[in-house]
């Protein structure tokens, strides 16, 4: 009797212990949304994930539409007479690998950029950016297939645009 009492304790443990690892490899999730912010003039995207397991990477995309507007100005960011513009509207996105760590997650970030423009400045002008807003801002877990909108998921950049 003691002898199955026994086994049976050491099968539910085993069973318990299995039921623990299953939970911890196969439940890959944001520990909440993902955050976004603006940087100069593009968007960080921060997250941690967890249930990943213990070794090995995961492969992530952060994804956003964007519309931006570009404009000609001198080099000392000054607005010259005539006022070159420019509007790209575009799917923009950034990919990267990460390791896990020893507890099952990833904490880390990616920078998506505005839309390369295609503007072209006379003399001594430089393309600037005038303005971009960043819609429906995601991060996708591409291996596990887990993917969430961003908190806030739209920001919009703004730097002083040239008369004309």
């Amino acid at each position: 009797m003691r002898i199955k009492r026994t086994l049976c304790l050491v099968g539910l443990l085993g069973l318990a212990v299995g039921a623990t690892v299953v939970i911890a490899k196969g439940n890959p999730q944001f520990l909440r949304a993902p955050s976004a912010s603006l940087g100069s003039p593009k968007v960080i995207v921060k997250w941690t994930e967890v249930g990943l397991g213990s070794a090995g990477t995961i492969n992530y995309i952060a994804s956003a539409h964007a519309d931006a507007t570009y404009q000609c100005v001198n080099r000392g960011n000054n607005c010259p007479a005539a006022a070159n513009k420019e509007n790209v509207i575009a799917d923009v996105s950034v990919g990267g690998t990460f390791n896990i760590d020893k507890n099952g997650r990833i904490s880390n970030s990616l920078n998506i950029l505005a839309p390369p423009s295609t503007l072209k400045c006379p003399g001594n002008q430089v393309v600037g950016i005038v303005r971009v807003e960043f819609t429906g801002i995601e991060l996708e877990d591409i291996t596990n297939h887990v993917a969430s909108p961003t908190d806030p998921s739209t920001l919009t950049y703004n730097a002083p645009e040239c008369p004309g």
